[in-house]
């Protein structure tokens, strides 16, 4: 008789999420970011019946924005290298979108006052120090969870101090 076994990759076996949910949420992320960005640029330049709800437009814009920029970190809660990975991945798929329009809104980083570089490494600092603050988080309480105490056997490979 053949005996056969299954052979899980070891993202599965360990109990965390692959590489492609990093990956997939990451690229939804920044179709969402996208979509809210040119809805945004469309409301403010094309549709001059909103333009007395500028604060209101611009407020609710920003709200779904930060939302929708804290779907990795709700996502991997867990694991602060995977948030870092899938934001970046659709942070740079949002700056790339914003490069190209560029092409279409006359003088858009002159009225946003940034370039699509400059909104690259905000949004990568903005991630790295939410990722920082997530593993920090963790380690605070892991250690409040978790006794901290010292070895009570002497190390066989530690040299003693002899006088």
């Amino acid at each position: 008789m053949i005996e056969t076994q299954l052979v899980a990759p070891e993202d599965r076996v360990a109990g965390g999420k692959s590489s492609h949910a990093v990956f997939k949420t990451g690229l939804c992320t920044g179709a969402l970011l996208i979509i809210v960005m040119l809805g945004a640029l469309v409301a403010a330049n094309r549709d001059p019946a909103l333009e007395p709800y500028a604060f209101v437009r611009n407020a609710i814009s920003y709200i779904v924005f930060v939302l929708l920029m804290l779907i990795p970190m709700c996502r991997f809660l867990t694991d602060p290298w995977k948030v870092f990975a899938s934001s970046m991945i659709g942070w740079l798929m949002l700056a790339a979108a914003f490069d190209v329009a560029g092409f279409f809104f006359k003088d858009l980083f002159y009225a946003v006052s940034r370039t699509p570089l400059q909104v690259l490494v905000e949004g990568t600092v903005v991630y790295g120090v939410l990722a920082t603050a997530l593993w920090l988080a963790q380690m605070v309480l892991y250690a409040r969870n978790h006794p901290i105490r010292p070895r009570r056997k002497v190390s066989t490979n530690t040299v003693r101090h002899v006088r």
